[in-house]
């Protein structure tokens, strides 16, 4: 997994920075470098956490 993807954890709201059309998406679980996310859009996707940077959305 990408350095950056160590601060990530399940229930937390992020966006894929190659995909926004995605929109906001919760992650469901992390099992090694597979990371599983609903988006709004396009619903559950597994991410490769060794390839892709999720970028995690701050809430108020």
């Amino acid at each position: 997994m990408r350095d950056e993807n160590v601060i990530l954890e399940p229930g937390m709201i992020v966006r894929h920075p190659g995909a926004p059309d995605w929109g906001e998406g919760q992650i469901q679980s992390i099992i090694g470098t597979r990371i599983t996310v609903n988006f709004e859009e396009s619903g559950k996707i597994v991410i490769d956490g060794a390839r892709v940077v999720l970028v995690p959305v701050l809430q108020d």
